[in-house]
C-alpha cells in the first residue's frame, strides 16, 4: 500500500509540476495581495504549524519536497495532513487542464469527501472562483471553518454591492462569528442588502455590539451611494425603534460621530415627523434652521402621509 510519507507517492514523477512556471506564482503572489497578504492555504498551513513565510507556493522540486515533508512531521492529525496535500494535487489538476490526480490521492489514502469538500472550496476561493467556492463551503456536511475570514473575503470582494455570495454562505451556515471585523463585515452586507434584515439582526447582539451595530446601519444608510440616500432614509427613519434605540438615533447624529455625516441633522428632524415629534423640532435651534423645507420635503417622498 502506498504511504502518504514518501514524495513519490504522493507527487509522482510522471505528473509533472506546476510550480515551475512563473506564470502560476504571478498569480499566486497576486491573489495574496487581493487577500491583505494571506490566501486560504496559508491559514491553514499556520493551523498546522507550518509558519515559514510564503511557503506556498513552492518554487522548485526542492521546495515542494520540503514542503511535503513539513507536513508529515507536523503534529497535526492524518486527515489535515492529507487535505493540505490534496490541494496541493489540486494544483496540479489545474496545470495539466484535467481532474483526476487530486481525485485519486482522496481515494488512496481514504480522505473523507467533507475534507476534500472543503480545501477544494478554499482553493477555489483563493483563486477567486468566489461563486463556485460557496457552493462547496456552504455543503451542510462541514464544519464552519475560518468562517470569520470567508465571510470578510466575500464581502470584501462583491462588487457593485451586490453582497449575495456572502449573506448565502452565512444563512446556509449560520457560523458563529468571533471577530468583531468579520461581524462588521457581514453587517455590511446585511445593511447595503436590507435595512430591516440588519436592523433586526442588530437586536440579536448583546451590548455593547448592539448598539454599535445599530451606529453603522445608520452610517450606511447616510455615508452611502448618494442617488440611494433618499429612499435608504426614509426606510431608515421609518424602523420600528424602541426607546433605547431612539435615544442612540439622536445621540448619534446630533452628539455623537454621526454628526459628520451627509444630512445628519436632517435625518433627526425625520425620525421626528415620522414618530409624532416634530413640534419639539420647531425650538431645536441644534438643528440648524431648514425645519420648512426639510418637513416639505419630506411630505412628498412619503406621498403627503405625514400629519
Amino acid at each position: 500500500m502506498d504511504d502518504y510519507t514518501q514524495f513519490h507517492s504522493v507527487f509522482k514523477p510522471e505528473f509533472g509540476s506546476p510550480y515551475g512556471d512563473a506564470d502560476l506564482l504571478r498569480e499566486v503572489e497576486a491573489a495574496r495581495k487581493s487577500f491583505n497578504g494571506q490566501l486560504f492555504i496559508d491559514r491553514v498551513l499556520k493551523a498546522l504549524g507550518i509558519t515559514k513565510a510564503k511557503a506556498y507556493p513552492p518554487r522548485n522540486g526542492k521546495a515542494l519536497y520540503d514542503l511535503h515533508e513539513r507536513i508529515c512531521s507536523s503534529k497535526s492529525t492524518v486527515h489535515h495532513k492529507l487535505s493540505i496535500l490534496f490541494y496541493l494535487l489540486t494544483d496540479f489538476d489545474s496545470f495539466q487542464g484535467r481532474e483526476g490526480y487530486a481525485d485519486h490521492f482522496a481515494a488512496n489514502f481514504g480522505l473523507p469527501d467533507k475534507y476534500k469538500l472543503f480545501m477544494k472550496g478554499l482553493w477555489l476561493l483563493d483563486r477567486s472562483q468566489l461563486e463556485v467556492a460557496v457552493e462547496y463551503l456552504a455543503h451542510p456536511s462541514l464544519f464552519p471553518e475560518f468562517s470569520d475570514d470567508i465571510i470578510t473575503v466575500l464581502v470584501q470582494k462583491a462588487k457593485n454591492d451586490d453582497y449575495s455570495l456572502a449573506l448565502s454562505y452565512y444563512h446556509a451556515v449560520q457560523p458563529v462569528l468571533t471577530s468583531s471585523a468579520a461581524l462588521s463585515s457581514l453587517f455590511e452586507a446585511l445593511a447595503k442588502t436590507s435595512l430591516i434584515e440588519a436592523f433586526y439582526f442588530s437586536r440579536t447582539k448583546p451590548e455593547p455590539a448592539r448598539q454599535l451595530l445599530f451606529q453603522q446601519l445608520i452610517s450606511s444608510v447616510l455615508g452611502g451611494n448618494k442617488t440611494a440616500i433618499a429612499s435608504r432614509a426614509t426606510e431608515l427613519v421609518s424602523l420600528p425603534l424602541d426607546s433605547v434605540e431612539d435615544g442612540w438615533f439622536e445621540d448619534y447624529l446630533t452628539t455623537g460621530e454621526g454628526r459628520k455625516l451627509t444630512n445628519a441633522k436632517d435625518t433627526v428632524l425625520m425620525r421626528r415627523v415620522v414618530t409624532g415629534r416634530h413640534a419639539e423640532s420647531m425650538n431645536d435651534k441644534s438643528l440648524g434652521s431648514q425645519w420648512s423645507a426639510v418637513l416639505g420635503g419630506f411630505k412628498s417622498g412619503m406621498g403627503g402621509r405625514v400629519a
